[in-house]
C-alpha cells in the first residue's frame, strides 16, 4: 500500500504541469486581450486594470506576469511578430533555416517576405499604437528604438544573404542596402498599402520581394 510521502511524489510532477499550463494560458490571454486593447483604444488610454478585465484575471496577475506596461506592450509586440510566446530569436526559427537553405537570392527573398507579410499581419497594428505613444512616453520611446535596431539586424542579415548569392547593384554598398531593406519592413508602409491603398496582403508580399530584388540587385525577371 502506497505511502502519503509516495502519493505526494506521484501527485506533485502532475500539479506542476497543471499549473504551468495553467499559467501558460493565463498569459495567452492577457497578452491576447493587451494586444487587442492597445490596438482599439491606444496605449495611453489602456491601463493595466483594463487589460485585466478583458482578460478575466486580477490586476496583481497581469503585474506578476509583466510587472509594468512597457513591459506588457513588449512582450505584446514580440508575440506579434514571432506569432508565439516561445522564446526562440527571429533569425533562430525554422524560417532562417530554409532562407539559408535558398539557392538564390529570389528564393531568400520569397522565404523572408512570407513571414515578414504573417509577422505585419500581426504586429503592425500594435506597432502603430506604440509609435504614436512614444512621441509623449520616453519608456515606449525606448521600446520602439529597441524594436528598430532588432530590424536593421534582420535588414543586415538579409542583404549579407543577398551579396552570398549575388551581386549588388554597381555603387550599391551594404550600409545602403541594409537602411533600404530596412525601411522597405517599416510596419506603417504595410499598414498604408494595405488598409489605405487597399492591396491584398499576398500583393504585398510579392511586391516586398520583387522591390528589395530590383532595388538592391541585378537580377533580371524569371
Amino acid at each position: 500500500m502506497p505511502t502519503a510521502t509516495a502519493e505526494r511524489r506521484v501527485t506533485r510532477p502532475y500539479s506542476s504541469v497543471v499549473r504551468a499550463e495553467q499559467a501558460r494560458r493565463t498569459r495567452g490571454r492577457v497578452l491576447e486581450a493587451a494586444h487587442r486593447l492597445f490596438v482599439e483604444r491606444g496605449y495611453p488610454a489602456t491601463s493595466m486594470r483594463a487589460v485585466a478585465a478583458a482578460a478575466a484575471v486580477a490586476v496583481p496577475t497581469v503585474e506578476l506576469l509583466f510587472g509594468t506596461k512597457p513591459r506588457l506592450l513588449t512582450a505584446v509586440i514580440d508575440v506579434a511578430i514571432a506569432g508565439d510566446d516561445e522564446p526562440v530569436g527571429v533569425l533562430d526559427r525554422d524560417w532562417a533555416v530554409r532562407a539559408r537553405k535558398a539557392p538564390t537570392a529570389r528564393e531568400l527573398l520569397r522565404v523572408a517576405a512570407g513571414v515578414l507579410r504573417a509577422g505585419q499581419e500581426r504586429s503592425a497594428g500594435v506597432l502603430l499604437a506604440a509609435y504614436e505613444a512614444a512621441t509623449s512616453d520616453p519608456a515606449v520611446a525606448r521600446l520602439v528604438h529597441d524594436q528598430e535596431e532588432r530590424r536593421a539586424v534582420t535588414a543586415r542579415w538579409l542583404v549579407d544573404g543577398l551579396v552570398a548569392r549575388t551581386s549588388l547593384r554597381p555603387g550599391a554598398t551594404l550600409d545602403d542596402a541594409t537602411e533600404s531593406v530596412w525601411a522597405l519592413m517599416d510596419p506603417v508602409l504595410f499598414v498604408r498599402l494595405t488598409r489605405r491603398r487597399g492591396w491584398p496582403a499576398e500583393r504585398y508580399e510579392t511586391w516586398w520581394a520583387e522591390s528589395v530584388l530590383r532595388l538592391l540587385t541585378d537580377e533580371e525577371e524569371p
